[in-house]
């Protein structure tokens, strides 16, 4: 009797590909729901001394009254292009990792620590897209509409759009100017995207554990997404703060001096300044980018 030997068919759509778009869906996902949040969390990161904000629901008022709710959304056209696409290389540089460490064996399960490793190498790639993206977000959710003072002392209209800033921010610095703050980037992505997917990876396997099916439902995924949102910001939040307040302001000269500055200004409460909102923003908007990431990769897996 002659033997068949069936070959394992290959997917429609390449894995890198589907990281890709899997990951984009998930960005745009993140964007919609936590950008509000976000935009609170560096107005209260950013603000000067004495503090003109009495915390974030006084940010809200205040920001909704002078510029309506669209004052929230400000600087949104950066992030939802910007993290769409950074969200698809963080899911595919993950998935690469993760295949490396599988050595071509798609079957075989990683351990929480290598699922770490391979998102510390996503971290460690994501800083490269997250600095510039930042920067300009911090720019434009920060500026006075009626303008600002430059390095030289003179003054200049508010930016006009993500663009303008780009152009204006590489004008006056050079094309280094957009990467400002890339060392402290990194000292917050590759430590902050192990703690992220460990925890997510994690919480998915102990609700899996849980369950007589092992089949997690929507309320698991979208636990697990959200509750791997504070578990990236734990270790990483200080460099944040840290980088924001450096990208801010080009008067500042080291890292060092920003610590200094910050520590004089409010002590060890500096660094976890606008650390609120951000917890606020990291449930629904990490619950929304994993929960849209896996719904995509479900639906491409049928093809």
């Amino acid at each position: 009797m002659e033997a068949f030997i069936l070959e394992e068919k290959k997917p429609l759509i390449p894995k890198l590909a589907q990281d890709l778009i899997a990951g984009t869906v998930g960005g745009w996902a993140q964007v919609v729901v936590g950008h509000p949040a976000d935009t609170i969390k560096v107005r209260l990161q950013t603000q000067p001394s004495p503090p003109i904000y009495n915390g974030a629901m006084d940010c809200i008022r205040k920001l909704v009254k002078e510029e309506g709710v669209q004052g929230l959304y400000r600087g949104v056209t950066s992030p939802l292009a910007g993290i769409g696409f950074c969200n698809a290389i963080m899911f595919m540089a993950n998935g690469w990792s993760r295949r490396i460490l599988q050595n071509g064996d798609d079957k075989k399960t990683l351990s929480i620590f290598e699922i770490g490793v391979a998102g510390s190498f996503a971290g460690t790639v994501m800083a490269f897209l997250n600095c510039p993206i930042e920067l300009l977000k911090v720019k434009l959710q920060t500026q006075d509409p009626k303008g600002f003072i430059n390095a030289q002392g003179r003054h200049e209209p508010a930016y006009r759009g993500v663009l303008d800033c780009g152009i204006r921010t590489v004008r006056a610095q050079g094309f280094m100017g957009i990467y400002r703050g890339m060392g402290v980037t990194l000292l917050r992505d590759t430590p902050s995207y192990f703690s992220y997917f460990v925890a997510y990876e994690g919480l998915k396997r102990l609700f899996q554990n849980m369950k007589k099916d092992g089949e997690l439902g929507n309320f698991e995924l979208l636990m697990a997404g959200g509750l791997s949102g504070f578990a990236a910001w734990i270790p990483a939040y200080p460099q944040d703060v840290i980088k924001s307040n450096y990208q801010n302001d080009i008067r500042y000269k080291s890292l060092g001096q920003v610590v200094k500055t910050l520590y004089r200004s409010a002590g060890p409460k500096a660094f976890v300044n606008g650390l609120g909102p951000t917890l606020v923003r990291a449930f629904p908007a990490n619950a929304a980018t994993f929960y849209a990431y896996e719904m995509a990769m479900d639906v491409m897996k049928r093809f």
